[in-house]
């Protein structure tokens, strides 16, 4: 087993003056699940191309323990490869193809046989030794990648959408697998997706990446609590963390006919960079419903002397009931400009289409970042 460093390792491909992968600082522990993920275009399959050798590194190093590899061929790396469209040989059974690589490095029949049935028990693939992969549902060829990979007993996994061809609930259940296989072997595993739950339910980490930047790496939890900036809280969450635009008032940011209270530090930071607005980000279910009457939730909030509502008037669009919960997707006017909301509700007290909600931030469940930065200004 082995640990991963990317040291400002930077990839320009021919005849492009902007870096695929800018200048990528990470450290990957030994046993780590690290999961890369960002819309694409943004440089996560790039930097694990890099990490296996399939692509140069024209900037910076990358290592597997202490081990320089930035310009070792891919047979050096120790490393082993799942892809998104499996790589099996058609002409070939199970067995042959989880053993191929150790029959290329010589290894004796016995050995193989006995390492490729071991891997087969882990993925409950023994019935299907004999088979060829046309024979098996995309599921099976996908464990059958994995059993080849793990037949090598390399340092290192990296895997590149590995589950993309599947079907969503089969993607559930196979990632599933994935990382309580992962657990079980303690091999440090790079798993490069654009999904952002797959990331979120299965790795120890998650570094995200946009135009081949880093923008943040932690743990799927600080991740969800602690968006570094408004690009990772707009795309890590499901639905996406509403972000509006408010302008900074006394003792807070003035939200529809409310003024909520926020951290005065990022108030002051923000006001120190000259702007007059700050973005406040709200998770969906950190909303609350203010009653005409005005309510608990109404009761920290300073209300303007007009006799509307505290809050927010939100118009439901369309409702998404989930049984227990129940998504509203409807459309507010903030200074002037219609802006999409989506706020969770209880799953017993959804709204009609068409009505007319008052929504407040929960106090203490705010984020706020710099309007002209996009940089987080709160704790």
């Amino acid at each position: 087993m082995a640990s991963v460093t990317f040291d400002k390792a930077t990839r320009v491909y021919p005849g492009s003056t902007k870096p695929a992968v800018d200048g990528l600082d990470i450290e990957i522990e030994d046993g780590e699940f690290l999961v890369l993920v960002g819309p694409s275009g943004c440089g996560k399959s790039t930097s694990l191309r890099m990490l296996a050798g399939l692509e140069d590194v024209n900037g910076g190093a990358i290592r597997i323990g202490d081990r320089d590899v930035t310009h070792l061929p891919p047979k050096d790396r120790d490393i082993a490869m799942v892809f998104q469209n499996y790589a099996l040989y058609p002409h070939m059974s199970v067995a042959d193809n989880m053993g191929f690589a150790l029959k290329i490095a010589g290894v004796n029949k016995a050995e193989i046989r006995q390492k490729v049935e071991e891997a087969a028990k882990i993925l409950d693939l023994t019935e299907y030794l004999d088979r060829k992969p046309k024979a098996l549902s995309g599921g099976q060829r996908q464990r059958v990648a994995m059993g080849r990979a793990i037949v090598r007993e390399p340092q290192v996994f990296l895997m590149d959408e590995p589950l993309s061809n599947l079907d969503a609930k089969l993607r559930v259940s196979t990632r599933t697998q994935i990382a309580s296989l992962q657990r079980r072997l303690g091999i440090t595993t790079v798993y490069v997706t654009h999904d952002q739950v797959e990331a979120m339910t299965m790795g120890d980490r998650v570094a995200v990446l946009k135009d081949g930047l880093l923008q943040q790496v932690d743990s799927p939890r600080n991740m969800y609590d602690r968006p570094a900036n408004l690009f990772v809280a707009g795309f890590i969450g499901s639905p996406a963390m509403n972000l509006v635009e408010v302008p900074i008032t006394d003792g807070g940011v003035k939200f529809g006919n409310s003024v909520v209270p926020v951290n005065r530090e990022a108030l002051k930071a923000a006001s120190d960079k000259g702007d007059t607005t700050v973005t406040v980000g709200v998770r969906p279910e950190h909303f609350d419903i203010v009653e005409l009457g005005g309510g608990e939730a109404a009761k920290s909030l300073t209300k303007d002397s007009s006799d509307a509502p505290a809050g927010l008037a939100v118009s439901v669009n369309v409702v998404e009931e989930l049984g227990a919960d129940g998504f509203v997707y409807g459309t507010a006017q903030v200074n002037g400009e219609s802006k999409d909301l989506v706020v969770r509700v209880n799953g017993r007290q959804i709204p009609e289409k068409g009505a007319q909600l008052h929504v407040v931030p929960r106090p203490g469940e705010t984020h706020v970042f710099s309007t002209s930065t996009g940089e987080r200004l709160t704790d």
